[in-house]
């Protein structure tokens, strides 16, 4: 066995971590019953139809651009995804350009909440989304509205690097595909589900934050723009990345914490995020190497 204290891994939680996901000792109701699912998925998204209606208002509005930039990202919008066709990336970008027209320019007010379904609306044939790429319990599918996740989680990072707070967040189950162009360090995105799984922040600054996002022929680019320059400054650290092997499973773990700055100096490191997943694509002790990750068995 591995030295894993050494590490700084905390050697229960991975082995609490694996045995859970071996044997849970809770399962969803709709995973004894399948053929529940669709009626909960159905009530559930009326009830988050309500809740949103009560406690977020009216959509957020879209005024002229602001003219101080807060933050910035640009990701590729082409990346190879294990086997999948790459017809459904193209179709992915058809999904993401509808969606930018109901989120570029809008402002979040501050003590205001964003909410990634509420703000973009149903994506089904009838508002002109097409079949992408979609991940059902980890394994690759085809989707109305498919692909929208690069999206969501080209908004999640930028929004780590702005005064925000998450209200909610879910990360993805498994690691379904190889790297491919990674430049973020894993599991900082997030992942949604029409109106199920969402994505929402809340501005607690003292100022209006704005959503500049638009498409060039290669990337999907974005800014988050304010009326004054912020004298903060967020940094995302990644920590105890590794990957885990025992017996022939491999998981993946790491740490994410965001640094908060003032005129360079540092007031506050928070954790945001804790990842242990499965990884469900062919790993090999080469491809560890080739990638200079680190390595622990169990």
């Amino acid at each position: 066995m591995c030295d894993i204290i050494s590490t700084m891994v905390d050697k229960k939680l991975i082995l609490n971590n694996i045995n859970e996901y071996k044997k849970p000792r809770r399962r969803a109701f709709s995973s004894k019953y399948p053929l529940f699912l669709k009626p909960i998925i159905f009530t559930r998204r009326i009830v988050r139809d309500m809740k949103n209606f009560l406690t977020l208002g009216g959509k957020l509005k879209k005024i002229s651009f602001l003219p101080c930039v807060i933050a910035r990202h640009s990701s590729p919008l082409y990346r190879k995804l294990g086997e999948t066709d790459s017809l459904l990336q193209i179709n992915k970008i058809c999904n993401i350009k509808l969606a930018i027209e109901k989120i570029n320019g809008i402002i979040i007010p501050p003590g205001k909440t964003f909410s990634f379904w509420y703000q973009v609306g149903k994506t089904d044939k009838k508002n002109g989304y097409v079949d992408g790429l979609v991940l059902s319990n980890g394994t690759p599918s085809v989707g109305v509205g498919g692909g929208l996740c690069q999206l969501s989680n080209f908004l999640f990072w930028i929004f780590l690097h702005t005064d925000i707070k998450i209200i909610e967040r879910h990360h993805h189950s498994v690691d379904a595909f190889p790297d491919s162009r990674r430049t973020l360090p894993f599991g900082s995105g997030a992942t949604i589900f029409c109106n199920y799984m969402d994505l929402k922040i809340k501005n607690i600054s003292d100022n209006p934050l704005q959503i500049k996002i638009w498409l060039t022929d290669k990337y999907l680019k974005g800014q988050i723009l304010s009326n004054t320059p912020s004298d903060k400054k967020f940094h995302i650290k990644e920590r105890e990345h590794c990957f885990i092997k025992k017996n022939k499973d491999y998981f993946r773990y790491n740490e994410i914490y965001r640094e908060t700055r003032i005129n360079g100096q540092k007031i506050k490191t928070e954790g945001i995020i804790k990842n242990f997943v499965p990884v469900k694509y062919e790993v090999s002790e080469e491809y560890i190497k080739k990638n200079n990750y680190k390595l622990i068995k169990i």
